[in-house]
């Protein structure tokens, strides 16, 4: 089937930028620049679906749900950077937040002709990892038409899950097949139908946004700080003690010791140091507060 690719906003033509290609290298990024100070405010517009969608995450965590993001090319790719980066950052179970691309491992780093267009290889990528009514889809493609999601999307429907879209075009075919439509409507790009720029932009905030969210909502963040982080590199180590000091004011020393007494877990040193607990102590009422410090010193304050 032929797709009419002009009548898409993202793939129109920019009258910003159709003399783009005779401007002085300042100016012709002063260009680039301005078209892309519009994408925060295209996000702004969608906060509402992205709250649903981070309380429908939070709700599939606490359930033993996943969120699995399903994407082609640059969208796919936003999805795994987004998913890969849950692990260090949170101490989420790797398989707890998941990225998916058409054409698999090998189109990460180079386009794979046409699995995009495959329909069936969407539902069988999901049911490649038992995918569930449990779990979160987030469907991501600026188009809004891409094959391959719209067939991740139809067998996550059909299993009972929670569908969402992300698109950059208005009334796309995804949005119309998800139970909660994101559309931060960027406009045109730079250079025709380059999705990679602003409508990648917005993409990446939205992901963004589900993730550190859903790992605020869980109990992953005390005040600003991220307090499930692990430790894999000397300057993870030196953020952990840190973190710890930050959120107690005790000397470097007092939280290295403590970091080391609890096998390096930030929220138990926190928890040791503010209540004057054993580690033993600290996880044990951690547990009873599901991960959460705030509700942890509250109760023993109470």
């Amino acid at each position: 089937m032929k797709i009419n690719l002009t009548k898409m906003m993202t793939e129109s033509r920019n009258p910003a930028s159709d003399q783009i290609d005779t401007l002085p290298t300042l100016e012709m990024l002063a260009v680039i620049n301005a078209e892309d100070k519009k994408v925060p405010l295209a996000v702004e517009a969608t906060l509402p679906e992205v709250a649903k969608v981070v309380d429908r995450v939070v709700a599939a965590f606490a359930d033993g749900g996943r969120l699995i993001y399903c994407g082609a090319g640059t969208s796919g790719r936003l999805g795994i950077l987004d998913a890969s980066e849950c692990p260090p950052t949170y101490g989420t179970p790797r398989e707890q937040v998941v990225g998916l691309i058409a054409g698999g491992h090998a189109a990460i780093l180079q386009a794979v002709e046409n699995a995009e267009d495959n329909r069936e290889l969407g539902k069988q990528d999901l049911c490649n990892i038992n995918f569930n009514q449990r779990d979160v889809l987030v469907g991501i493609a600026a188009s809004g038409r891409t094959p391959y999601v719209l067939g991740a999307m139809a067998y996550a429907r059909s299993v009972g899950a929670t569908v969402v879209a992300i698109s950059c075009n208005q009334n796309s075919e995804m949005s119309k097949a998800a139970d909660i439509a994101i559309e931060p409507l960027v406009g045109p790009e730079v250079v025709t139908g380059s999705s990679r720029m602003k409508a990648g932009t917005a993409q990446k905030l939205v992901l963004n946004m589900i993730t550190t969210g859903a790992m605020i909502r869980s109990g992953k963040v005390y005040s600003n700080l991220m307090v499930d982080v692990e430790a894999t590199n000397a300057k993870l180590l030196q953020r952990q003690v840190n973190i710890v000091v930050e959120a107690t004011e005790c000397s470097p020393e007092a939280a290295e010791q403590a970091l080391n007494a609890c096998q390096r877990h930030c929220k138990t040193a926190i928890v040791m140091i503010l209540a004057g607990f054993s580690a033993e102590q600290a996880r044990a009422a951690l547990a009873k507060n599901q991960g959460f410090i705030r509700h942890t010193l509250q109760g023993i304050q109470a």
